[in-house]
């Protein structure tokens, strides 16, 4: 099978003057042989060429993926990010991922922090299936969730979201972008951009892949205002986005205690397991929330206290979920910003 290839290149170093190129994926033009590839982008010019930098499309011989994806039940792949912030070195692989086949088509779960890792998940998902992308969830509003969609909508997917996913995936774009192309560097973030989803769950949405079928449900605000979980019914395998984290320290960007609340109604869906959104990627329900519940009550109870005690804003932060510190990755990076939040949040009770 072949595939087609952009070269883009964009400017890496105002001061220098250096540009950093790669080749870029685009689905779309797949092609048993070379010479239809290249008729199939003759024939139907991809949008990207208009890009400024972009370079020439060509078609090449289908790579393998660098990304490793688990079959943990049937039909269910899973791919599980590095727990740290995103870097040169990983390129925002950084967050889990799943992929679900099923008789008729594939459903993806996530994207990843950039386009290459999107790119990588198209090519996992070649490897193992020749069935169409029908859909494209995504979990909430994290970039490092989000930017690998574009391709998988060049793929053919209908990329699905939280009603409340549009307006803040538009207002935090331009930030996402410039953060990640920050942290991860232009040659990994080259093609890189946020899309937003082409239509959203509202309520309880059935998606049918042929002969199975994943349940959608758009949550109330706990992690994020956009958190949305998607249920394998074929497996009972529920995959929760980061409205679960392991080993990661949980990051709260919604309400501590509609987190809290909705954890607890969580806990009586009687899944067989559970996909968090970071760690795992494969967690006993609900033994998997253990760590996470002590966490974010720890987070509730400290600031309460704090508050109690009359402590400024910069004195809470400095004591709110300290006895967390030892259990988790990342916690003097996540774990102020948290404790910001959560004191934000409960002075007002």
């Amino acid at each position: 099978m072949f595939e087609a290839f952009l070269t883009l290149c964009l400017l890496s170093g105002a001061q220098t003057g250096e540009t950093a190129c790669r080749d870029m994926l685009l689905p779309g033009f797949a092609a048993e042989t070379r010479m239809a590839c290249e008729a199939a982008i003759q024939a139907d010019p991809p949008e990207w060429l208009s890009a400024e930098g972009a370079g020439d499309v060509s078609c090449a011989p289908l790579p393998a993926s660098s990304l490793t994806f688990s079959e943990i039940v049937p039909g269910v792949f899973l791919h599980r990010g590095v727990v740290a912030e995103p870097d040169p070195m990983n390129g925002g692989d950084v967050s889990n991922i799943a992929f679900i086949v099923g008789d008729r088509s594939i459903a993806v779960i996530d994207a990843g922090g950039s386009r290459q890792i999107g790119e990588e998940v198209y090519l996992a998902i070649r490897e193992r299936s020749s069935l169409p992308i029908s859909h494209l969830v995504l979990t909430h509003q994290h970039p490092d969730h989000v930017f690998g969609a574009e391709v998988l909508r060049e793929a053919g997917a209908e990329v699905i979201g939280h009603p409340a996913l549009p307006r803040a995936l538009a207002d935090r774009a331009r930030d996402y972008e410039i953060n990640f192309t920050r942290l991860i560097g232009v040659p990994g973030f080259i093609g890189s951009r946020v899309v937003g989803p082409d239509r959203t769950a509202a309520g309880p949405e059935t998606i049918d892949l042929g002969g199975r079928d994943l349940l959608l449900m758009p949550r109330p605000t706990a992690h994020t205002a956009t958190d949305l979980t998607v249920l394998d019914v074929a497996s009972n395998t529920l995959i929760l986005g980061d409205l679960l984290f392991d080993e990661h320290t949980p990051a709260l960007d919604g309400s501590l205690q509609g987190w809290i609340d909705l954890m607890t109604i969580l806990k009586d869906e009687p899944a067989a397991r559970v996909v968090p959104g970071h760690g795992g990627p494969v967690l006993p329900w609900p033994d998997g929330a253990v760590s996470q519940t002590r966490y974010l009550e720890a987070l509730a109870r400290d600031t309460r206290e704090a508050i109690a005690d009359g402590l400024t804003l910069g004195e809470a932060t400095a004591e709110i979920g300290r006895s967390e510190a030892e259990e988790w990755e990342l916690f003097e990076l996540f774990n102020p910003r948290n404790a910001t939040a959560a004191y934000t949040e409960l002075e007002w009770e």
